[in-house]
């Protein structure tokens, strides 16, 4: 599938401190060319931290994509029926989101679009950034690896003496991992 042709949702979830790493790789997958759906955790849409405020996000993620966030269960609920992705980027993907996703929770905007895609036999990419992923979400980070139509970015331990249990996505390797996703191939290695 060419760049050009791939309706990708990308979806952002509550890792604030990586906000601007993820914001600028959303704008070098917007040149690729792939028409981009931005979705956003009802969190991340309503959250101003020491990162940065909400609306400056908002407004930035919106213009890059020329589209308006997806930013509730309503609105996202409409990605099954109407096939209107391809494939779904989480980025970051936080502990919590990928619980929520493992165990079949779905009460949010995000994971009812993880949700809405593999309804439709299409890939999720996940690009995590979490605190506990070689602790408490490694399990879940194992079962979603071991699911049928997830794929990973690949990742490593961000800080491995201060933050021990810590993951993030290595976002350089993000389009690369979106490509592989789209043919059903995990992009190798996963963890780097």
């Amino acid at each position: 599938m060419d760049a050009k042709n791939t309706r990708l949702g990308f979806a952002f979830t509550g890792s604030f401190c990586t906000m601007r790493k993820v914001t600028d790789t959303l704008r070098k997958v917007k040149e690729e060319g792939y028409d981009i759906f931005p979705i956003m955790s009802e969190t991340v849409y309503s959250t101003d931290t020491r990162f940065g405020k909400c609306k400056d996000y908002i407004s930035e993620i919106e213009d890059i994509c020329k589209r308006k966030i997806i930013s509730t269960v309503t609105e996202a609920e409409p990605i099954g029926p109407k096939k209107l992705i391809d494939a779904l980027v989480i980025a970051p993907c936080t502990g919590n989101t990928l619980g929520k996703i493992a165990n079949g929770i779905y009460d949010g905007c995000v994971p009812l679009a993880a949700k809405a895609t593999l309804r439709n036999n299409r890939p999720v990419i996940i690009a995590p950034s979490t605190n506990d992923g070689l602790s408490m979400s490694a399990k879940n980070i194992g079962t979603l690896l071991n699911s049928r139509g997830f794929y990973f970015v690949p990742f490593g331990q961000d800080d491995p003496i201060g933050k021990n249990d810590s993951l993030v996505a290595k976002w350089d390797y993000l389009i690369p991992a979106v490509e592989s996703a789209l043919k059903g191939v995990q992009y190798q290695p996963i963890t780097m």
